[in-house]
């Protein structure tokens, strides 16, 4: 508020001025011709009738001027005349604001109508309606999940985009909002959506039901997602094995697995078991090793006639190798045809893994050898530990030939999973590995994610290899990904690694264009290799341009902190 109080004080200072000199016109350089709009100045011809106009004349518009100020200053609403309200509605102003804000993309543009506290759903969906973008199902998901609107906004910008002809009302357009709902805590208005469902005659799946609970588990609110469970008819659902198995699911995977036990022994005799239901119990005690209470599970499981099969002794034997009996889950392995069961991929790759984990690849590369002996076909998941764990041992030649022989085998590896080898490869030594794998990768249909490229440029760039640099630069943009700061800085930094300063005072100028401000450390290190290389002026140019685009950065941190879409 003293803030405020100052700026209005410096108003009225600044406007009893200008009233006090009326036979002076303000001058195009004054500071009263900044303050207001270009449309309200004199005109040159006019001065000298400006100059014979009498006082009155002049009040009616200093007193509109000083209330408009007024009006920006303070939290007050003004009074509009019906004059003012047609032009405001006037199709020339609607073009205006669109030229205006034809610089956001339709994120912003939809996510920037709740930046002004319109008052009543009515009136925020004439607004969203207004506004022109292409509304697909991608940009509902992107305002939703990207910035910090309320729980509130998010609901009535649902609400009115469900209504939408190019938005498909189905069980997967909820699951969208249900996301977006519970990673952020809004667990009122997530109920709220599935009443809505059930209103609208949508009936939920088994996802949806994992969404909502697996929502609450991750807020650390187990009590209420079992609440949930036992209210699961009032929402369209049964509470039957299925759902059970979803909840502990959730459970195990947030480690709340001692939870999860206790309520498989309460529903015991309540709900049907299936093997499943013991092997997720199983597989939460496993992660930790936790021997003891996977005897327990399993003594269960036998009692109420579950054999154990191949899942269940693939959980073992990863419990038995995260607590160093390594010797019993070689005995357990080689008795599991005793009993009838033949190890398939998953239980081959819990020893694999074991010996990995102790940093004994070779060993784990046997089995890998035994299941091929045996016919039994390795999956995804048996190359990733494979791969993962060569590099863990600096075997690059073997990790490159295991990654051959997936391909060979059509396996496509995700993008998440070809970053995790890029990584390791990007840590130390050349880029060389790196580069093979990434080129494999794309050769086979990967997609190639921005945090893979920018660690091959990274690499590259330290290595002065500044052709390759380029032209994965290049790949990247083909690719549909955007350079953001660290890639400008990444190439900028490759570039003066080789002496070529030119070219990188034209990727800086490229970055600044687009509102990118490198660190002071890459500035400083074009600078002073301009002023090695006795370009002073160049190095002088460049400054002030850095200078300016800083300035403009400070502005815009501020301008978003507030925010204003500038």
């Amino acid at each position: 508020m003293a803030l405020r109080a100052k700026r209005i004080t410096a108003f009225l200072g600044r406007f009893v001025a200008i009233t006090n000199d009326k036979h002076y016109p303000c001058s195009l350089n004054s500071p009263f011709r900044v303050l207001f709009s270009t449309s309200e100045l004199i005109s040159l011809s006019s001065k000298d009738e400006a100059l014979e106009t009498p006082h009155k004349a002049h009040s009616a518009t200093d007193e509109s001027r000083v209330l408009n100020e007024l009006a920006d200053l303070l939290p007050i609403r003004r009074s509009t005349s019906i004059q003012t309200q047609s032009a405001e509605n006037s199709p020339n102003r609607n073009l205006q604001i669109r030229s205006a804000d034809g610089f956001l993309n339709p994120v912003d543009k939809l996510r920037g109508i709740f930046l002004q506290k319109l008052r009543g759903k009515a009136a925020i969906e004439h607004a969203l309606s207004n506004v022109v973008v292409e509304l697909g199902i991608d940009t509902v998901a992107n305002v939703v999940n990207r910035g910090n609107l309320g729980g509130e906004a998010m609901v009535v910008f649902f609400n009115w985009a469900i209504k939408q002809p190019l938005i498909p009302k189905d069980i997967t357009t909820y699951h969208i909002i249900l996301k977006a709902l519970g990673r952020r805590k809004f667990f009122s208005f997530m109920m709220e959506i599935l009443h809505d469902m059930k209103r609208e005659g949508i009936s939920p799946v088994l996802d949806t039901l994992q969404i909502v609970i697996d929502s609450y588990v991750r807020a650390c609110q187990v009590s209420k997602a079992i609440q949930v469970f036992e209210q699961l008819e009032d929402f369209g659902w049964k509470c039957d094995t299925e759902s059970l198995n979803v909840l502990l699911w959730c459970l195990c995977k947030r480690s709340h697995v001692g939870f999860a036990h206790s309520l498989l022994n309460r529903m015991k005799g309540k709900i049907p078991f299936n093997a499943m239901t013991y092997n997720i119990v199983i597989s939460g005690w496993s992660r930790f090793g936790r021997i003891g209470e996977i005897e327990t599970a399993l003594r269960g499981m036998m009692e109420d006639g579950f054999d154990p099969d191949c899942l269940t002794f693939s959980y073992l034997l990863e419990g038995l190798g995260r607590a160093g009996q390594i010797d019993d889950a070689v005995q357990i392995f080689a008795n599991m045809g005793e009993r009838g069961c033949v190890a398939d991929a998953g239980v081959y790759n819990a020893m694999i893994s074991n010996f990995i984990s102790l940093g004994n690849f070779e060993e784990g590369l046997k089995y890998y050898e035994l299941m091929l002996r045996n016919n039994c076909l390795p999956n995804m998941d048996t190359y990733t530990r494979l791969i993962n764990g060569s590099l863990k041992c600096l075997k690059v030649a073997d990790a490159i030939d295991m990654f051959d022989e997936m391909l060979d085998r059509g396996f496509i590896s995700t993008s998440g999973t070809i970053t995790s080898f890029i990584e390791p490869l990007c840590s130390s030594g050349p880029p060389h590995a790196a580069l093979m794998i990434y080129k494999k990768a794309r050769k086979s249909g990967c997609r190639v994610t921005l945090s893979a490229y920018k660690l091959l440029l990274k690499r590259l760039s330290r290595f002065g290899k500044c052709g390759m640099m380029l032209n994965l630069w290049d790949e990247m943009q083909r690719s549909g990904y955007s350079s953001d700061i660290e890639v400008y800085e990444y190439v900028i930094n490759g570039l003066c690694n080789v002496g070529q300063l030119e070219n990188a005072i034209l990727v800086m100028e490229e970055a600044m264009q687009k509102g990118f401000c490198p660190s002071k450390l890459i500035c400083s290190k074009l600078n002073n290799k301009l002023l090695s290389s006795n370009k002073v002026e160049m190095a002088y140019k460049l400054f002030l341009k850095i200078k300016d685009a800083r300035r403009n950065e400070n502005a815009r941190r501020i301008w978003r902190a507030k925010g204003w879409h500038f």
